[in-house]
């Protein structure tokens, strides 16, 4: 079950690693490691497992 992916800042387009708990679903707010500014992040697992993430800007 993979639970690292490379996802794109949506405030400075920077490209990143995001670790996600293998438990984790649902929705959080994370900071960018690079501007430092908040995303929401939507994580869900299909059927098989796979993690399905979608990163926005938040605040």
């Amino acid at each position: 079950m993979q639970t690292t992916l490379t996802v794109q800042c949506p405030w400075c387009f920077e490209r990143l690693e995001l670790w996600v708990d293998p438990y984790t679903a649902g929705e959080f707010v994370r900071d960018c490691d690079v501007c430092c500014r908040p995303w929401r992040v939507f994580v869900a697992r299909d059927a098989s497992g796979r993690l399905q993430v979608n990163v926005q800007r938040s605040g």
